[in-house]
């Protein structure tokens, strides 16, 4: 019997990525994703090309100018919470302006027994989306790499 290949399911998100068209993703390094930043190096190979950028305000900028001007979504990438926090501004502003700027999140262990001392308990939230909930059209947290239509529907539907 031959073995099961593995899937990782940040290869799974890449995909979803690539099947959607997206041409860039912008981010600033953080290891809540890092699973998914080797992805997208590694296994993406290049698509959706990387921008980095100094600061989470600065990443989700970039995605919505980027939207403005070519009419298509861009992806950002936040760290943790304090990522989410620190890009909210600039979520709002997108949100105002009707861009869609899809906003992929990272996160500690969910399973309390995987949490390391002090700092996933600190930076892990059981609902991240609760911090922009208000001034999104659409949120969602994911326990797994699965279904990501409805996410890319709600982002592209009717501005």
């Amino acid at each position: 019997m031959g073995s099961i290949p593995r899937t990782y399911g940040s290869d799974v998100m890449v995909d979803a990525m690539q099947a959607y068209g997206l041409k860039y993703v912008s981010l600033n390094p953080g290891s809540s994703f890092r699973g998914l930043h080797d992805s997208l190096v590694n296994y993406g190979e290049g698509s959706p090309e990387i921008i980095e950028c100094p600061h989470e305000k600065v990443a989700v900028g970039l995605a919505h100018g980027y939207t403005k001007a070519s009419g298509e979504p861009m992806a950002v990438i936040l760290h943790d919470v304090v990522g989410l926090l620190q890009g909210t501004m600039g979520i709002y502003y997108a949100y105002i302006d009707r861009s869609p700027v899809i906003v992929f999140g990272g996160t500690g262990p969910m399973a309390l027994e995987r949490r390391r001392p002090n700092i996933d308990w600190i930076h892990t939230a059981n609902v991240q989306g609760n911090a922009v909930r208000d001034y999104t059209k659409w949120d969602d947290q994911r326990p797994r790499s699965t279904r990501y239509r409805t996410p890319w529907r709600g982002a592209t539907a009717s501005r």
